[in-house]
């Protein structure tokens, strides 16, 4: 639900009202719609005047009028009437007497039976007290029943109505690209989960975050339940304010709208000003919640309990039930929302790019939360203005629209890394980022709205996420079965390879898009779940709410962008958490992944983490983009670099000969390449020093650099790898010992050993080459110099052919060099 959202201008201009929507909808409709509009305000009018009569056949319906606040818990009563039998032979007084004792213990159950009807509902969900509750309130469950049945029916009658009267202006619809038919079916499902009550509005917000499973025109109908639901009257909202903090409303804020600016399932917003001139969002919870959830939790809990007598589940379904019951009755407490909205932002303070209101503590109880107003829009309006904006004529509004794009995938973007943050780095994760708990700041900030539901991860639950996430995209599936046991989804006694075969089969093999798995997250998660209904996996309650915020966010981002995929986004971040998290736990994962059995490192995914690792967040919480520096220059860095020493690990531990082997390789000529391009400058500037004095180090012409630079892009080389970082890496101590111990293994092995010197002497033999290329092109030469260099030239060049065709892919630009000596 939207907690604060809009610009610092009227409430009336923040969001559109419910009865200013309504208003539209009439006008459009001619006089039809005046019918509607006099038919609508005396249904409210009636509504208002019977308030109290309905308040108080609904207490006398639900029995609230016998609860005492005080009453004490009470066991359950025994089913059945307690047995009595006298002892034969009893006649007279006797008999009278034992007469006489059956009642007193008959009215004593009667009286236990009724203390339970004293009892009120648990501000806390427990599952015991809620059913104790409802035992004695049959008819409430049987009137849901049947109200919840006869909706459904009611709604289906209305689909099928639909469908016959409006079949050929649906067709038209489709031929301007716009089903008009899915979205009526929105609508009238919009319509029933209204009708319905709060939980049945949740049920709808979940399911409006996924397009693409439920189509984008139902989405974009229950995409209203965010914020958009009829609310309640505004008297009754001020009288809660009022009852709930103890003074009157103009004792508290010297301003609040009229109408909400925003209305969901379980409350309302109002945009107010305190008496010392801050502005605020004040939410307000709808009246009698408590009843109405739990009443339907029970229900479900009834239907799965059925359910697994019915499929002769191992696994107590209910337990789902009950975990949703914890959360949703959470949610009606405000008290608990403030403290978790303070500690999510003590928890994640150090990432600047996450924004979460303050709360006014002292203005906040129960049932009403004063937080500080954020300015921004929420990801509905965005997507809405990036599409509508584009069918307006103008240069002006195009560019408005590309802007508007734009900040909505930015907004995905930093939503992603923020939901790694939460379920791999903090572990305290916001279960409920749907379009209305979340907004895009005009300063490029994304903020978290409504606290209700939040989700804490074990630390040993985030290292199997994170390992599984890595196992998916490499399609690694005996290694994600035992990440599954690590989160506790996978029985013990399961038999493991049969459900890495049934993995294997329905999975397949990753395919891979420019060396990044192409996976989709909603596939993934429906193959798992059918193998997890096969062998009977256990959902623990934390992995329920971990699935409804990755899938919630996920329908956000592919709203916003087709071809989005979870892992693929997922990925960048983990490659960067492997490589820089020195901590035991992530090295083992890392490990898991970049060698095999025998300890050899396979290069490919290695280069793979490499290249996307190229992204990290620094200590003071900014995110910096390094696209600038090529994959060796990352490896050189990190080589001697404190954040290096994961990588130094890697070498440390490898296998030496299969890292010799993947050092000579095709794989890494890119390397050799940038490698031989940084020696070139060194041996440049050594040869300028040497020639010229070594003031002319920081004094040769600038056109020599630029005809340096061309010559290497021509050669597909890197210029980024500068002569400080290759200087690093070699007087290194702790690499010294990494490169005496490799040398040392591989020369058990000869042939290997004249393979890798051959490949250095490729690499100095091509670095001098291209240094003398370098000083040769410089105007400050005089004739001897460039006449001695180009006879070391032709001397080099004429080596260089002895060389193989993959080491002449280095030294392309060899017969142009042997033409200008």
């Amino acid at each position: 639900m939207t907690v604060a959202v809009g610009p610092p201008v009227s409430a009336a201009a923040v969001r559109p009202t419910w009865a200013a929507m309504q208003g539209r909808k009439d006008k459009g409709s001619g006089g039809m719609g005046n019918v509607l509009r006099v038919l609508r305000n005396d249904r409210g009018f009636l509504k208002e005047r019977l308030r109290p009569l309905s308040n108080a056949l609904g207490n006398l319906l639900w029995l609230r009028n016998l609860e005492n606040p005080r009453a004490q818990d009470v066991r359950r009563p025994p089913a059945e009437w307690p047995k009595i039998s006298h002892p034969p032979g009893l006649s007279g007084l006797d008999l009278m007497m034992a007469d006489f004792e059956a009642l007193k213990v008959y009215a004593n159950h009667l009286q236990d039976t009724c203390k339970v009807l004293f009892v009120p509902l648990p501000e806390i969900y427990d599952p015991e007290k809620v059913e104790l509750y409802f035992s004695c309130r049959p008819h409430i469950l049987a009137f849901r029943i049947t109200e919840v049945f006869l909706s459904f029916v009611s709604a289906t009658i209305k689909l099928q109505a639909s469908k016959i009267s409006n079949l050929n202006k649906h067709r038209a619809n489709l031929n301007d690209g716009f089903d008009g038919s899915q979205y009526h079916i929105g609508q009238i499902v919009k319509e029933s989960l209204l009708n319905l009550g709060p939980t049945f509005v949740k049920v709808g917000q979940s399911l409006s975050t996924r397009p693409d499973i439920i189509g984008s025109d139902i989405s974009k109908a229950l995409s209203e339940l965010h914020d958009k639901v009829p609310p309640f009257p505004r008297t009754v909202a001020m009288k809660i304010i009022e009852d709930e903090l103890g003074s009157p409303v103009e004792r508290i804020f010297s301003y609040i709208s009229e109408e909400p600016v925003a209305a969901a399932s379980f409350g309302q917003v109002y945009r107010g000003c305190t008496l010392d001139g801050s502005v605020v969002a004040v939410k307000v919870q709808r009246p009698n919640l408590l009843h109405a959830v739990a009443r339907d939790i029970y229900i479900l809990r009834l239907g799965l309990a059925l359910l697994r007598k019915i499929a002769k589940r191992k696994s107590d379904l209910c337990l789902y039930a009950d975990e949703l019951g914890k959360g949703l009755v959470g949610e009606l407490d405000y008290t608990r929302e403030a403290a978790n909205a303070t500690e999510f932002m003590e928890v994640h303070s150090q990432y600047s790019f996450m924004l979460v209101p303050k709360v006014f503590m002292k203005l906040t109880s129960k049932r009403v939360l004063t937080m500080e107003w954020l300015n921004g829009k929420n990801p509905n309006e965005l997507l809405v203005q990036s599409k509508e904006l584009v069918q307006e004529n103008g240069q002006y509004l195009e560019t408005q629209a590309l802007d508007t794009k734009v900040q909505l995938l930015d907004l995905v973007n930093k939503g992603v890394d923020a939901t790694l943050i939460q379920l791999l780095d903090t572990g305290l994760l916001h279960a409920d980022p749907h379009p209305g708990n979340l907004c895009y700041t005009p300063d490029g900030h994304i903020g978290f709205l409504d606290f209700g539901l939040l989700c804490r991860m074990e630390k040993k639950h985030q290292l199997a996420m994170l390992a599984s996430i890595v196992h998916i995209s490499n399609g690694d599936w005996n290694a994600l079965v035992y990440d599954l046991m690590e989160m506790d989804i996978v029985r013990p006694e399961t038999n493991l390879r049969r459900v890495t075969m049934d993995l294997e089969e329905a999975l397949g093999e990753v395919v891979f898009v420019n060396g990044i798995p192409d996976i989709k997250f909603s596939r993934v998660l429906g193959k798992i779940w059918s193998v997890a209904l096969k062998y009977q996996f256990r959902m623990p309650p934390y992995f329920t709410l971990v699935l409804r915020s990755l899938a919630s966010f996920e329908g956000l981002a592919v709203a916003a962008d087709r071809n989005f995929k979870t892992f693929q986004a997922a990925y960048n971040y983990v490659a960067r958490k492997l490589l820089y998290d020195n901590s035991a736990a992530t090295r083992k994962v890392l490990y898991s992944v970049v060698f095999n059995k025998r300890r050899e490192l396979q290069w490919q995914r290695i280069l793979l983490f490499l290249r996307l690792g190229n992204v990290r967040s620094f200590s003071h919480g900014q995110s910096v983009r390094e696209d600038v520096f090529e994959t060796a220059n990352l490896i050189l860095r990190l080589l001697s670099s404190k954040d290096g020493a994961v990588f130094r690990r890697i070498l440390m531990i490898a296998d030496s000969t299969s890292l010799a082997r993947a050092f000579i390789s095709k794989d890494t000529i890119f390397f050799r390449k940038n490698l031989s391009v940084a020696l070139a400058d060194v041996f440049f500037q050594w040869m300028l020093k040497t020639i010229r004095g070594s003031e002319a180090l920081g004094q040769y012409d600038q056109h020599t650099i630029e005809a340096s630079k061309q010559k290497e892009t021509k050669l597909g080389l890197s210029t980024v790898l500068s002569v400080p970082l290759l200087q690093a890496v070699v007087v290194d101590r702790r690499l010294k010992v990494i490169y005496y111990k490799k040398l040392n293994d591989v020369r058990r092995d000869p042939i290997l050993m004249l393979k890798v010197c051959w490949s250095f002497s490729t690499i100095f033999t091509t670095a001098a080459a291209l240094g003398l290329n370098t000083q040769l092109t410089g105007s400050n030469s005089s004739r001897k110099q460039k006449s001695f260099i180009r006879l070391c030239l032709i001397c080099l060049i004429s080596l260089r052919k002895a060389t193989t065709n993959e080491d002449l892919n280095l030294m392309a630009e060899g017969p142009d060099l042997l033409h200008k000596a």
